[in-house]
């Protein structure tokens, strides 16, 4: 059931009708409505949803009918209860030997017309389609998944017989012939040498074309000639035990494709950019670093090395950058190497084993970025202040949301001097750490005793939306 609802477009659009799923009841004689598709070729007949409705025995005839006796009913005439007339059809649904339900099949008779040979042709198509499912051949057992893109028959339509020869065109699939660069007429043309000789006159013939455009098995394949991309997809038409011809949809997907190409290119450009600006950090560092060691000042060296540890953190995010094509870090991998560098710096005989609890999960890089830089600033301040010359315990404590991050640097240290106030503090670290936790995460801060000594800083921030 599953593979023939993701599939039934096809069926709609070729008979132009409205298509309904129904299924036995279980409590009682009747059937239910389970799924419905509209026709993207015609007028449709229902503009409310059918699904869910529930109709008794002896109520739908023809639904009756098709269960009762396993056959496509056609007979009666027009239904004018909606106000227009509608044909009615009922094709029962069959997997190997068991029948599953009925496919109501209702077409608006309000604007027909003298049909075309392309409207002929999609007809037969459609009948020829409803026996397969009829006789259960279709949907393909085991074929290979449809995909959201696949073509549909708006797209593009050629009939093949039995040989592989084209008996009809729809005008849109011989336009995408034409862009591949075909000249001559495609009706009566073998279709899977015709494709070949386009897309691989020097090259060996791809058997995986040759099987999709000689339409002899349920598969889908791409060709390319001359900068045009054009998808193929074959339906095998399977009537009575014999293979008849197949159907053949064709989309151009060119323009798709070239828009793939630019964003690969564009995010591979972007890793690139990341790897460089990690790199140009890394060498700010060095020269940072190398500057501390020649400083006999010791507040100047613990400046430098402060400064060291900030640009490293950033390092850190844009090296992680570099590896994703989304904008978007694993920020747990992040932490734990900021939370590692933040150990190193320890005293020998503080004895501090940062550690983190819970998961910041994936964040984009508008939030990592400052988010490491505050967590970087918050452990460098715990150790050099609560921790300095003693051991004790530093945890981050991550607790994430659907729309917000919760996070708690918590100490056990010395805790905050008496009078602490962070609005007049004037500790650099502190004042980056409010400026990005504020300014650009839009989050709240506070810091406070803990209890039982020592510090707990608690940040709040937003999520965007998924």
């Amino acid at each position: 059931m599953h593979s023939l609802v993701s599939d039934w477009q096809l069926l709609a659009d070729l008979s132009f009708a409205d298509l309904i799923l129904w299924i036995p009841l279980r409590e009682a004689p009747g059937w239910i409505a389970i799924a419905q598709m509209r026709p993207t070729t015609g007028p449709t007949v229902y503009h409310d949803d059918i699904v869910g409705t529930t109709v008794a025995k002896g109520e739908r005839v023809l639904i009756d009918t098709a269960w009762d006796e396993r056959r496509i009913c056609r007979e009666g005439d027009p239904d004018w209860s909606s106000g227009v007339p509608v044909r009615e059809e009922t094709i029962p649904v069959r997997r190997a030997d068991h029948f599953l339900g009925v496919i109501q099949r209702s077409t608006n008779l309000s604007s027909a017309r003298t049909p075309s040979r392309l409207e002929l042709t999609y007809l037969q198509s459609a009948s020829d389609l409803a026996q397969m499912v009829a006789e259960g051949r279709f949907p393909f057992s085991g074929a290979e998944p449809i995909l959201v893109r696949s073509p549909r028959v708006g797209d593009g339509l050629l009939r093949l017989d039995r040989a592989g020869r084209v008996t009809y065109a729809s005008p849109n699939a011989l336009s995408a012939y034409r862009r591949l660069g075909l000249n001559a007429d495609l009706v009566g043309a073998e279709l899977g040498r015709t494709t070949a000789a386009l897309c691989y006159s020097d090259e060996p013939i791809n058997e995986n074309l040759m099987i999709v455009a000689s339409g002899r098995e349920p598969r889908e394949t791409e060709v390319e000639s001359g900068g045009t991309v054009v998808q193929l997809r074959a339906i095998p038409l399977v009537v009575g035990g014999g293979r008849i011809g197949a159907l053949v949809l064709i989309r151009d997907v060119t323009e798709l494709r070239r828009r793939e190409r630019e964003l690969m290119t564009k995010d591979a450009t972007i890793r690139e950019i990341h790897h460089r600006v990690k790199n140009n950090l890394q060498t700010v560092a060095a020269l940072l670093r190398l500057q501390a060691r020649r400083l006999q000042l010791p507040e100047g060296r613990e400046a430098l090395e402060e400064a060291v540890r900030r640009v490293g953190s950033i390092a850190i995010v844009h090296e992680t950058l570099s590896h994703t094509p989304d904008e978007q870090v694993d920020f747990d991998d992040i932490a734990d190497r900021v939370i590692a560098m933040t150990g190193e710096v320890a005293a020998p005989e503080a004895q501090v084993v940062p550690r983190r609890v819970g998961s910041f999960g994936v964040l984009r890089s508008e939030i990592a970025t400052p988010l490491a830089m505050v967590l970087t600033e918050l452990l460098q301040n715990a150790v050099q202040h609560g921790l300095a010359h003693r051991p004790g315990r530093l945890q981050v404590i991550v607790s994430r949301g659907a729309d917000r991050l919760d996070v708690i640097v918590s100490d056990d240290g010395t805790g905050l001097p008496e009078g602490f106030d962070l609005e007049s503090s004037t500790s650099l670290g502190l004042q980056i750490v409010r400026t990005l936790v504020v300014g650009e995460l839009s989050g709240r801060l506070a810091i406070e005793p803990r209890q039982g000594g020592g510090t707990e800083v608690t940040l709040g921030i937003p999520l965007p939306a998924v």
